[in-house]
């Protein structure tokens, strides 16, 4: 009987990918980045490209134009988006440190509403101190019960010996059992809370991040003007042995011709492929180069989550139990997915927005930014350097 026509051609990949790979380890050879040449992507890597000047994306931008913006205009250029913060009671001065820097950079002039969710009731002095930041509105909502609870398939007993592993090989929060329900949470949970249905994009905030630089232009209004699906400002390796699995998962996912066909013409295979560059991470890995989007900054259309061939994943992910039994993170969950599923050229590097969260940045060299070096990717150890998956994005991707 002949095999699927979607099993025939992920297996025609695996096999390529498999041989590159083991010719690499077999040579011993160091594999060096080869860019190609494009009007949109880098053909060297000789310094960060945010060490060069750089200012505002092109496309259409939306302005504060009189009181276009304000807090209490009903008839506002607003768009039905919100920033989003999942956070603890004992996290309140980490969110307001975030809650500063955002409101001082960006959201005072475009007055956006901040959503907080989290598993618990909010104090009251979260409330008023929270409130006291923004002139937006501000929503106080609770994760409901099932969205966070460890799902009945998940073994107990197989989650704690495997977290015992995974501790074993370095592997961060893996007893954790609130992490593993977060990280299911981010994945496949939060767009469907009752509180985001009328609103189409997010901004992802999260506790003790910080901003650096003045941006005077609507982001959501720009996702939206600019058809993007998604932006982000870090992109890093993950640890291999956290999601060893993830992508043996996948290409179970996308075996069948149905969920083969999701397959987006322009997407970002060869990124999330690539064995060249950490090839350790690839091998590791089962074939996935281990490069994601750091989701703890993300700006995105919540359509395509609630999409039915990101449900379908999700749900097979969900099903096979490697949040829990390993450690997959949100992170290589929604950059696997958009790098499948969506085009490419709706996902935007926000290179205008400096960024810090511990202990990578994104900062760019303008004008518009104070209290960070242009071109620094971490203030960290100098090994850290080597977790910057930015050159595979601007060769495989772009710039754009």
């Amino acid at each position: 009987m002949a095999l699927p026509r979607g099993l025939r051609a992920l297996a025609a990949i695996t096999l390529v990918l498999f041989v590159v790979v083991l010719y690499q380890v077999i040579s011993g050879s160091t594999p060096r980045i080869s860019l190609p040449t494009s009007d949109t992507k880098t053909d060297k890597w000789t310094h960060d490209p945010q060490s060069e000047v750089s200012g505002e994306p092109a496309g259409e931008l939306r302005r504060v134009e009189g009181n276009n913006y304000a807090p209490d205009n009903p008839n506002s250029d607003r768009i039905n988006a919100t920033i989003l913060s999942l956070v603890r009671n004992s996290e309140l001065e980490e969110i307001l440190q975030s809650m500063r820097d955002l409101e001082r950079t960006w959201n005072s002039k475009f007055n956006y509403p901040w959503t907080f969710l989290n598993d618990v009731p909010f104090t009251e002095e979260f409330k008023r101190k929270t409130k006291a930041s923004t002139k937006a509105e501000v929503r106080y909502e609770l994760v409901p019960k099932e969205h966070w609870e460890v799902p009945a398939w998940i073994n107990m007993d197989l989650f704690q010996e495997s977290a015992q592993v995974l501790k074993e090989q370095d592997v961060q929060y893996a007893e954790k059992i609130s992490y593993h329900q977060m990280c299911r949470w981010n994945s496949g949970m939060f767009y469907k809370h009752p509180a985001l249905q009328n609103y189409r994009y997010y901004w992802r905030v999260e506790p003790h991040v910080h901003f650096f630089c003045d941006v005077d232009y609507d982001v959501f209004r720009y996702m939206q003007d600019n058809n993007k699906t998604y932006g982000f400002t870090v992109n890093i390796y993950d640890s291999p042995q956290s999601i060893a699995t993830l992508w043996p998962e996948t290409l179970k996912f996308l075996a069948s011709d149905d969920h083969a066909r999701y397959l987006h013409p322009n997407n970002a295979m060869d990124w999330l492929t690539d064995a060249k560059r950490r090839e350790e991470h690839n091998l590791l890995a089962n074939g996935y180069s281990t490069c994601h989007l750091w989701s703890n900054f993300e700006i995105g259309d919540m359509n395509f989550w609630r999409s039915k061939q990101y449900e379908e994943f999700f749900q097979h992910l969900d099903r096979s139990g490697g949040f829990f039994y390993e450690r997959w993170g949100d992170a290589p969950v929604h950059s696997i997915a958009l790098g499948l599923f969506e085009d490419k050229s709706k996902i935007h590097w926000f290179r205008d927005i400096g960024y810090q969260h511990i202990p990578y940045f994104n900062c760019p060299n303008s004008p518009k930014c104070k209290g960070c070096s242009a071109g620094k990717f971490t203030d960290g150890e100098a090994w850290l350097n080597k977790e910057d998956c930015r050159p595979n994005w601007f060769k495989y991707v772009g710039m754009d």
